[in-house]
């Protein structure tokens, strides 16, 4: 195996560090599922703008903490720990590659 899966999902990598971290991850992908659907009921419900702005920022903020939660993951098991030189650099091209997805 490569360390490679064919997933949209991973960018391709296996990150099986996360493993130990799962059921947190889930529990935070959970949550955040349940703040998207608030929202579309708030929709179908025509709440005003105040109180959707209200939800649409408390989503962000989720995302924003899971997603600095993946970066420091990241960091971690394929930069910061990882002792092999093209390993690492591989690790810091993962990120940059997906950091500049992310701040598009």
């Amino acid at each position: 195996m490569d360390g490679y899966t064919h997933t949209p999902y991973s960018y391709g990598i296996i990150m099986s560090h996360l493993h130990r971290d799962k059921s947190k991850l889930l529990a935070r992908v959970k949550r955040l599922k349940g703040q998207i659907e608030g929202i579309e009921r708030a929709v179908q419900a025509d709440e005003d703008c105040a109180a959707l702005l209200h939800l649409v920022a408390s989503v962000r903020g989720a995302m924003q903490g899971f997603t600095a939660e993946l970066i420091d993951e990241h960091l971690i098991h394929h930069v910061r720990d990882v002792t092999d030189e093209r390993a690492r650099q591989k690790g810091a091209d993962e990120l940059a590659r997906a950091l500049r997805t992310y701040l598009k």
